[in-house]
């Protein structure tokens, strides 16, 4: 496993050491998921983006329900 140094300011450093406390996470399993998280959340805006551009038209719920009678 790689070890991956940050710098943070007193003020920056208390509040990431408060914050993994209050969540009852050590401040490396804090930082490893918030960064996971960001890459992933990116990753889902990029694949949603695709497929909304593959998409040539969209239909609301109102227009379903009428096409099939609902």
């Amino acid at each position: 496993m790689s070890t991956i140094s940050v710098r943070l300011s007193k003020k920056e450093d208390l509040l990431v050491r408060n914050y993994a406390k209050m969540h009852g996470l050590s401040v490396s399993d804090l930082v490893r998921a918030s960064v996971i998280e960001k890459i992933e959340d990116e990753i889902d805006l990029k694949t949603f983006d695709e497929v909304l551009n593959k998409i040539e038209k969209t239909y609301s719920l109102g227009d379903v329900k009428r096409e099939l009678g609902l």
